[in-house]
């Protein structure tokens, strides 16, 4: 990829384009991470309303253990989230160029984490922390996406994401043929965005699968590389000017 087209698409100042197109980059890894959870631990770990879901049906017939293990997965999701909104306004407080590409880094990282060493987590029946592990990873993703793009695009977020679908075609049919070429355009794009989201996230899903039933746990280290590259310009850019200002 070119050097200025990474750091468009994780640098501070954003482009509606740009955050289309990190999206698009997240849906895909958010899809094959959720296919490897569930392969390695047998749980989705981006679907908070099955999780919870669960929980309530654990809690009615008195699997209290497992509706603790499905609390678990909530609070580490929701500290991923947090952990990024901190991260955000951390960086942007000090007027950094990575402030959305340092949450993506620490995925990363998390990812590596994940492929070298769920092996042994699963094998030691360590199940509560790898899906926990995993499910950070998940929040800690979709807020950047979320915080980006003003609550507009979720990555991992599917049963909002149809929901838009179901809308836009609605309004579609609803203004076809009224001449209102500027809401038939604006919900063109959301239509073609929404739609492109949710076949990447499939697409991810095969392959992370794949990807899982060959590999194993390591399959998740080219998952980590990518997102690493995409977050590595704007990181580079605050090192060489903080290298460069005088002590």
């Amino acid at each position: 990829m070119p050097l200025f087209y990474l750091r468009r698409l994780t640098g501070s100042k954003r482009t509606e384009s740009a955050n289309r197109h990190l999206a698009r980059f997240l849906a895909f890894i958010a899809g094959a991470a959720n296919a490897d959870g569930l392969l390695a631990v047998g749980q989705y770990t981006s679907h908070m309303s099955g999780i919870i879901s669960a929980m309530a049906d654990n809690i009615a017939i008195g699997g209290v253990s497992l509706a603790l293990t499905g609390l678990g997965a909530v609070c580490a999701f929701l500290a991923g989230a947090f952990l990024t909104t901190l991260m955000v306004r951390w960086a942007r407080a000090h007027v950094l160029e990575s402030e959305y590409a340092l949450p993506l880094i620490l995925e990363s990282v998390l990812l590596v984490v994940f492929g070298l060493t769920g092996r042994v987590f699963v094998v030691g029946h360590a199940f509560l922390e790898t899906v926990m592990l995993l499910c950070f990873t998940m929040g800690l993703q979709n807020a950047i996406i979320t915080k980006i793009s003003d609550a507009v695009i979720r990555t991992t977020h599917l049963t909002g994401m149809v929901t838009d679908i179901g809308i836009s075609l609605g309004r579609i049919a609803s203004t076809w043929g009224e001449g209102d070429n500027q809401i038939l355009d604006h919900e063109m794009i959301k239509l073609r965005l929404h739609s492109s989201l949710i076949a990447l996230f499939f697409a991810g899903g095969i392959t992370g699968a794949l990807g899982f039933k060959h590999v194993g746990f390591l399959f998740t280290l080219p998952l980590a590389a990518v997102l690493l590259l995409l977050a590595v310009m704007p990181v580079v850019e605050d090192v060489r000017r903080y290298r460069d200002i005088p002590a």
